[in-house]
């Protein structure tokens, strides 16, 4: 009965949903006759935009005619202005109305013109009138002409600080009009502001921000997939973007691939920000933000200067590049950039260095040919003494044409999923071949001759070097073994709040007062060095809110120990599974513990500056703060991948049934979809509060995948969801979670979503694709498809305990 007035009241909801837009068609233009006044607004058929007269705060007089979302929002976002110049303080009598022969203007009672539009072609329109599209696009045109091509004017061709789907960017190298976004002066005054941002074709296309005539963000140039510069930038299901470049235009715009709201907006504090709309939290989310850090603001560490977030101070010169003013860099004045160790010599012969990852510089002074190869590029660059360094102008492929930059290069940005760049350096900083053959000689010579001592030496020392190679390679801080005694009463039992195959962890408290948690390795473990190592060279090297923070370790009498923040409520797995303290976390904490996740895991594949596969994430390993944010833990068997693969594979599977990936489990194959699977099976064990592995049911023997796949597909869903979560205000969330969940948990994984694409997914209501069988369909399944030999039930990871 439950069930069925849960289904009920989701069916209910629709229903009204669609009356509410069947209701939404109201008149969508002005005529010569049908004016525009106060009170009064148009609106798109499909009932998505509205136009009218508004005021941006309650506090001021001044009036405009805009364009914003409709039934959708409760507060006006407003896409677009006419009169952001010009505002009106009386709209009695005011009028936005169409005139022959084909122009629309603002009037006030006393029939002054406040604003109009102007034509770009001739005015031929016997029966002019202005019409509102479902694009948002205000289109002045004859009522017997609806082409695209023969417009007299429309809105999308003076975009005010919002860019639509639809819109472009760029120049129009025919015409000589530009089209850009410029910012509110402020949340209350829609006059242009200081911030302005273009496609910028000069040189080679880029994105600019300028605050006034001064750059101060900048995306780097396109390479065919995305601006260099902006790797959150990635295809996803949601919307598509290109850039139209050719002798006539350059020109970036995106499309919708579904019905879903998302607008690429810029502030009045000079921040784009793209948002997609998330109808049951009746919200904005923003999902991209730039310029998002220190490094992304133009130029930070100055000619040849390298930025790095994760380093500090975050600017350092490239290699083989040395500060232009030591003294300056020293005391963190970066603007002065650095040069070259050597100087160039053109004349006796350039060479040119590789370097890898990074955001390509600036390319106002830049050239460039599709047709080249690499080889072409460089031999082109080597012969003009003022070209400064070459690069693929197109990545997919293995990459194609040709870049060149002139002058210094600046806006040098390391990141992951960077690019290469060759930069023209002086031969001796590369060294010939003579030189390379010489020192090549001299150390076989030398490797021979002292090659036994190495060995006995090594065999001697082994223990000792073992030991000291590994505080070299952590590079953090470390704490004494007498420290980590005291704040855990010489790790008595009373603070044992964790045990897993690798060893056990505590609470303890430090003499200031600070809370950690340490993780103790035991002494009998063979394979713990390599996952103490292995966790420590990851975590050290990652920062994000969303994975737990490393303190420092020790390496002390035969100890290995890590020290991290303490998690006040501990693991997930401790409150999705007990019926009591289940019951703390209703569907807002739950659904934002799973945004949580998936930020972390974004960051860990695409963000980091290594590119983390996880292996291992479960319940267990996703620990909470005191507000119960969700902090991802345990990196023990976690592996990194450069450049840009996304995988790997191994001849030791090692993890926890259950959240492994079947192409991992059976072919030892891993990538970031693995943990899309992992994250996947989190996600229905979160909405149902069941565990996959060890499920059962009364009807049937299969494993949770299973039984939700049968559910899904004899539209039952609501039937998985924990009896905690039944608030009908958030059923079609939960069945939509469901649905994002089943794609995650797909047998193949190029059917899977990447990280990027499910962010996308829990952020907006777009319609998804189809589910496909998951991977484990059924325990039965399992058993003949592998060995349990093959992996661990928890080898190496952390299991926390119920406190005593």
């Amino acid at each position: 009965m439950k069930s069925f007035l849960l289904i009920f009241h989701f069916l209910l909801q629709i229903l009204l949903c669609g009356f509410l837009c069947s209701i939404s068609n109201a008149k969508d233009t002005i005529t010569a006759t049908d004016f525009l006044t106060d009170g009064k607004t148009i609106s798109s058929s499909d009932g998505c935009f509205e136009m009218g007269f508004f005021s941006p705060a309650s506090f001021t007089n001044n009036w405009y005619v805009g364009i914003w979302y409709k039934h959708y929002v409760p507060d006006k976002s407003v896409v677009w202005v006419a009169n952001r110049a010009n505002p009106i303080t009386n709209t009695s009598g005011a009028m936005l109305k169409i005139a022959n022969p084909g122009r629309l203007a603002l009037l006030t009672a006393a029939n002054t013109i406040v604003w109009s539009t102007n034509s770009s072609r001739p005015l031929a329109a016997k029966n002019p009138i202005a019409q509102l599209l479902n694009s948002g696009n205000l289109v002045v045109r004859d009522a017997n002409d609806a082409k695209v091509e023969n417009f007299l004017w429309q809105s999308f061709d003076y975009p005010t600080d919002t860019l639509l789907p639809g819109m472009k960017m760029g120049k129009n190298f025919v015409t000589g009009q530009e089209f850009y976004l410029s910012s509110w002066k402020n949340e209350y005054d829609p006059a242009p502001g200081e911030y302005t941002y273009h496609c910028d074709p000069t040189g080679y296309p880029q994105d600019v921000m300028r605050k006034g005539k001064v750059k101060v963000f900048s995306t780097g140039p396109w390479n065919g997939l995305r601006w260099s510069g902006v790797p959150g930038l990635t295809k996803n299901n949601i919307y598509t973007f290109k850039l139209d470049f050719d002798e006539k235009k350059a020109f970036y715009s995106f499309a919708l691939l579904g019905p879903v709201m998302t607008k690429l907006t810029m502030n009045s504090n000079g921040v784009l920000q793209r948002s997609l709309w998330a109808e049951n939290r009746q919200e904005w989310h923003v999902y991209l933000s730039s310029p998002a850090d220190t490094c992304d603001n133009y130029g930070t560490c100055g000619a040849y200067g390298s930025c790095n977030n994760i380093l500090t101070p975050v600017c350092s010169c490239l290699d083989k590049f040395v500060p232009k003013d030591p003294r300056n860099w020293a005391v963190t004045n970066w603007s002065g950039g650095c040069v070259r160790r050597k100087p160039l010599n053109c004349q006796k012969g350039d060479g040119f260095l590789k370097y890898s990852g990074i955001k390509l510089p600036d390319t106002q002074y830049s050239w460039f040919d599709a047709s080249m190869t690499l080889h072409e590029c460089k031999q082109t660059c080597l012969r003009n003494c003022s070209c400064m360094a070459y690069s693929d102008l197109d990545i997919r492929n293995g990459g194609s044409g040709c870049l060149l930059w002139y002058g210094n290069l600046i806006d040098i940005h390391e990141l992951p999923g960077g690019q290469d760049i060759h930069i023209r350096m002086a031969n001796s900083e590369l060294g010939s071949k003579k030189t390379k053959l010489v020192v090549l000689s001299l150390s076989l010579l030398i490797g021979a001759t002292v090659i036994g001592l190495v060995i006995g030496l090594y065999i001697r020392k082994k223990k000792k070097k073992r030991k000291m190679n590994l505080k070299d390679d952590l590079d953090l801080p470390l704490f004494a073994l007498s420290i980590l005694n005291k704040a855990t009463s010489n790790f008595s039992v009373e603070n044992k709040i964790g045990e897993g195959g690798f060893g056990s962890v505590y609470k303890g408290i430090l003499e200031g007062g600070q809370e950690i948690a340490i993780k103790r390795l035991s002494k009998s473990s063979s394979q713990g060095v390599n996952e103490f190592k292995n966790e420590v060279i990851c975590i050290a090297k990652l920062q994000h809110r969303n994975l737990v923070k490393l303190i420092g370790c020790c390496i002390a009498r035969g100890e290995k120990m890590l020290v991290y923040e303490y998690m006040r409520n501990r693991s997930l797995d401790l409150f999705i599974f007990d019926e009591t303290k289940s019951l703390l976390l209703d569907w807002p904490k739950r659904f934002n513990i799973i945004n949580g996740i998936a930020r972390g895991l974004l960051y860990l594949h695409q963000d980091s500056r290594l590119r983390i596969i996880h292996r291992d994430l479960k319940a267990s390993n996703i620990l909470l703060d005191a507000d119960m944010n969700p902090k991802i833990s345990d990196f023990g068997i976690a592996r990194s991948v450069v450049g840009n693969e996304t995988g790997a594979n191994t001849h030791h599977v090692v993890g926890t049934h259950g959240y492994m990936s079947p192409e991992y489990v059976v072919h030892g194959v891993f990538s970031v979809k693995s943990d899309v699977f992992s994250f996947g099976v989190l996600v229905l064990e979160l909405i149902s509060g069941r565990r996959n592995r060890g499920f059962s049911h009364e009807s049937h023997s299969i494993n949770l995948l299973g039984h939700v796949w049968k559910l899904y597909k004899e539209g039952r869903p609501l039937e998985l969801i924990d009896a905690h979560l039944t608030d009908s205000c958030y059923i079609s969330e939960l069945l939509r979670l469901i649905h994002v969940a089943l794609l995650c948990v797909q047998q193949c994984p190029e059917d899977r979503p990447d990280m990027p694409t499910v962010i996308l997914m829990l952020a907006n209501d777009a319609i998804l694709p189809e589910a496909k069988e998951p991977g484990f369909f059924t325990e039965s399944k399992v058993t003949s498809e592998y060995s349990t030999s093959m992996c661990s039930t928890n080898e190496i990871t952390v299991t926390l305990l119920e406190p005593r």
